[in-house]
């Protein structure tokens, strides 16, 4: 029986023989403030749709509890036979044109799948919100649940008098019901579009308009968050850095907009960062900033709302024919954010290249050195296989090598196959193989070998500089060595190399007075590596310099590593790089090399107290604070971690009573401390600082530092039940029920530890966000030994729960609850254990898998720095 999945092979059967024109959707929420958890709502759907054989059989997919009605072509189908296993059987379809109603009742959730359903604990009042990617829509109507299958959407839906509305069209005015029961609002038909990007919201939500405006162009743009929010929204700041996106897309893209409006809704619960349903994206509204925050979290804002932008083009017009090209919808719009703050006149991030290449490719080269390696374009069997691709390869990589792709055709000639691309398959649907050959012809390069190296291969590349200079420091020989590194043991596919377009950058020191030395670059070489030796002549005769940096502008996607020279002066002066993405290169070189067991945690500990004062860019700040933090809790060894948590925590205060007052760097330092905060003195500095007894110039420990010091408090024993309600009366919100729930699962002890365990793994009643919330908080890596009985807890329900719970919510518990925090050859033998007797499914066993790797990489760290 196929469950709620769907083949590949099932999907490309039912696109042969179908072609769908248009659905009518009828749902009525108007009940939804009063239901209870597990209520449900009336949905009705008509779709129409051609067959192409006579007599032929089909199905719809379908998830709902109760099905009242179905009629097919007239006559009606009994529900109790013909819907089965989440499907409808659509026997005796007609020759030509078919018409298909159901009627059911859907039911609302609380995992961020399907209509999701929020009551807001400061009104009271509920916000509903659709996720439909990947297969959610036949949650709410039925539907043909493959991107392959467009058609056009009208939705008409019944809700509450003082509601609002919206969906992928224009919203209408409301139309009164005559009987007291709330209103209608009877949406316009969309264009042709993919089932998952369709979208419907509504709920009592807060509204702010304006409108894009270029030559004779004029797009409706929206904002809505809940009333609750209302007083920290800065939507003047959102609607200019969603007017860059559409100035710097239309241009680039040559193609207008291709919806009639660009609503942008903060909504709560969400399990991504957004979602870019065609005309009316949602986006998880912690992007509505409570408290201080650093520029590198407006930052991250901007790319989520520029890459949700950027999918109005590539996704949503233009969509792939199946999920093995996901990649095309997630690397492309990486890219394309990135490029945009990077390029778009007055953007207030112009070195983001520095943050993709700190925290985007670094995530990347995680990915890539799992057991679950995949080519960038994956082979997607089922709708299983995609709900776990969402992954680092997916997006982070991908766009590596769309930005490797520029560099080897060229910025124009890729822009140009991409206008044409657009232009051709506009409402359509593709494979690799059309955006390949707009680029082949725009670029007049062959792509075949490219793209079979690059996009249809795994595993990653190492590239090693090799210098030979003479008596007076003259470089008599240059070569970029190329290393394939064996896959990962489980990993599909073999290792291989690939051409790769870099440059070279020499930088030597020079003196700057009062402030110390720069390393400035003197020279950039661009260059073709391909094949495992490449000689560089262009250097020979050079003076060698201080560094000699692969890679440089971070063109390719590679591992690099310094030569020995390079790297002793990078270790003294890496915070002397005058460009902060070749410092960002260098750091996350270091990293590397640390989870590679090349450097050991205590070196890279070292490196990071030496240079990270003089770092400027404050999101490599603060990714250097989760990397240490990471580092000593599962990399250091056992009998060091301690003195080196001590060292990095004074630290941490240390640099926290440094900085600037009122800066980011302050605000990223308080949190560092709090993070990691563990002698009496360090405790009490961080309650006096909740009381108000003490202060730090600058330094305003608003609602969510609050909550950051009282997390911290609880974890450690000196905050319990009192304290934690306490806290939460002073912020009765969703996000402070969400900071209550991690603080009661830090608690040392072990009722706490049971108490949460019970609540995540035994109970089902807990919505998403609340559910990661307490799996975050049980977690504290300084409560290895209570958590210990919980391995073996893990391995024996864990099965169960993926098999029993929503996709989402079953992820978090397989993977927050897995014991990556117990660093043991015990661990990898209880899941090698497990795999053999559980026989997982190949989804879950991916994810189990990439945890167990998790451990068996903290072990070689750990040998590394004994």
């Amino acid at each position: 029986m196929p469950g709620t999945n769907l083949t590949r092979d099932e999907a490309r059967q039912r696109a042969q023989l179908l072609t769908v024109h248009s659905y009518e959707i009828d749902l009525d929420l108007s009940g939804a403030q009063d239901v209870q958890d597990g209520g449900t709502f009336p949905s009705r759907t008509t779709v129409r749709f051609d067959c192409a054989e006579e007599g032929a059989e089909s199905f719809i997919d379908l998830v709902a509890p109760t099905v009242h009605e179905i009629v097919l072509n007239g006559r009606s189908l009994d529900p109790a036979t013909a819907f089965v296993d989440s499907r409808i059987a659509l026997p005796g379809l007609a020759a030509g044109a078919n018409e298909l109603t159901v009627v059911a009742d859907c039911a609302y959730t609380n995992t961020g799948e399907g209509l999701h359903r929020f009551v807001d604990p400061v009104d009271q009042q509920t916000y509903l919100y659709s996720q439909f990617e990947v297969p959610y829509a036949r949650q709410v109507f039925a539907s043909f649940e493959q991107p392959d299958l467009k058609a056009t959407f009208q939705f008409t839906v019944r809700a509450p008098r003082d509601w609002v509305v919206v969906s992928n069209s224009s919203t209408p005015e409301p139309q009164d019901r005559g009987d007291g029961s709330g209103v209608v609002w009877a949406f316009t038909p969309t264009p042709r579009i993919s089932s998952y990007i369709t979208a419907v919201v509504a709920g009592p939500y807060h509204s702010v308009h304006s409108v894009y405006e270029r030559g004779e162009q004029r797009v409706p743009l929206g904002i809505y968050c809940r009333p609750s929010l209302v007083e920290y929204l800065d939507a003047d700041a959102i609607f200019d850095v969603t007017r860059q996106g559409f100035d710097f897309f239309q241009e680039k893209f040559d193609y207008p907009y291709p919806f009639e409006k660009y609503d942008q809704l903060f909504v709560p619960e969400f399990n991504a960062g957004a979602m870019e349903n065609a005309g009316a994206v949602t986006i998880r509204d912690q992007y509505i900033f409570r408290s201080k925050v650093t520029d590198a979290a407006y930052e991250m804002r901007a790319t989520t709302i520029v890459h949700e932008l950027a999918h109005m083009w590539f996704g949503d017009l233009v969509t792939m024919e199946w999920w093995n090209d996901l990649w095309l919808n997630e690397s492309f719009a990486t890219f394309a954010e990135t490029t945009c703050l990077a390029d778009a006149p007055g953007s207030r991030w112009p070195h983001i290249w520095t943050t993709f290449a700190n925290q985007m490719k670094t995530w990347a080269y995680r990915q890539d050195q799992l057991p679950s390696t995949h080519p960038i374009m994956a082979e997607i069997g089922d709708l299983d296989d995609v709900l776990v691709n969402f992954d680092g390869i997916t997006y982070a990589k991908g766009a590596s090598v769309l930005k490797q792709l520029v560099a080897y055709v060229g910025k124009d000639a890729f822009f140009s196959g991409v206008q044409a691309y657009f232009k051709q398959h506009a409402y359509g649907n593709t494979r690799l193989a059309d955006l390949l050959g707009a680029l082949e012809e725009a670029s007049g390069r062959d792509l075949k070998t490219w793209s079979k190296l690059w996009l249809e291969t795994a595993g990653i590349n190492i590239l090693r500089p090799e210098i030979e200079t003479d008596d007076q420091g003259v470089i008599t020989s240059f070569a970029v060595r190329q290393d394939a590194p064996p896959l990962p043991p489980g990993a599909q596919g073999t290792a291989v190399l690939r051409p790769h377009r870099i440059a070279i950058g020499l930088y030597d020191l020079q003196d700057d007075g009062a402030d110390g030395s720069r390393l400035v670059r003197t020279e950039r070489v661009e260059l073709d590596v391909d094949g495992e030796l490449t000689d560089v002549p262009q250097l020979h005769g050079k003076r060698r310099p201080a560094v000699v940096l692969l890679n440089d502008d971070d063109l390719s996607y590679a591992k690099i590593r310094l030569d020995a020279e390079s790297l002793r002066t990078v270790v003294d002066h890496l915070s002397d790089f005058e460009s902060s993405l070749a410092r960002a290169l260098c750091w996350a070189s270091a990293w590397d090399m640390t989870r590679d067991a090349e450097l050991p945690t205590r070196a890279y500990l070292d490196l990071v107290l030496s240079g990270v004062a003089r770092e400027s860019d404050i999101g490599v700040v603060q990714s250097l604070h989760r990397q240490v933090k990471l580092a000593l809790d599962l990399y250091a060894d056992p009998t060091w971690r301690e003195a080196g948590l001590t060292r990095w925590t004074e630290a941490t205060l240390a640099h926290l009573r440094a900085a600037e007052p009122a800066s980011d760097h302050q605000l990223a330092w308080a949190r560092a401390f709090a993070a990691t905060a563990r002698t009496p003195e360090q405790l009490d500095l961080l309650e006096a600082l909740l009381e108000g007894t003490q202060t730090i110039e600058g330094l305003a420990v608003d609602t969510e530092l609050r909550w950051a010091f009282v997390e911290r408090l609880a974890a450690v024993g000196r905050y319990d039940e009192a304290e934690i309600i306490a806290e939460y009366e002073r912020d009765r919100t969703a996000a402070g029920e969400r900071h209550a729930a991690t603080a009661r699962a830090a608690r040392p002890t072990p009722e706490a530890k049971a108490e949460a365990w019970e609540s995540v793994v035994e109970s089902d009643k807990l919505p998403n966000a609340v559910q990661e919330a307490v799996i975050i908080g049980f977690v504290q890596t300084d409560q290895r030994e209570l958590l210990a009985p919980y391995a073996e807890k893990y391995f024996a329900v864990v099965k169960d729960a993926w098999n029993a719970r929503s996709h989402e919510v079953a992820q978090n518990i397989a993977r927050g609850l897995y014991p990556s925090i117990q660093v043991a050859e015990e661990t990898l033998a209880a899941t090698d254990a497990w795999f053999a007797s559980a026989e997982p499914s190949a989804s879950l066993r991916r994810v189990v898998s990439e945890a167990r790797a998790g451990v068996e990489r903290a072990l070689r760290a750990q040998t590394a720095d004994r």
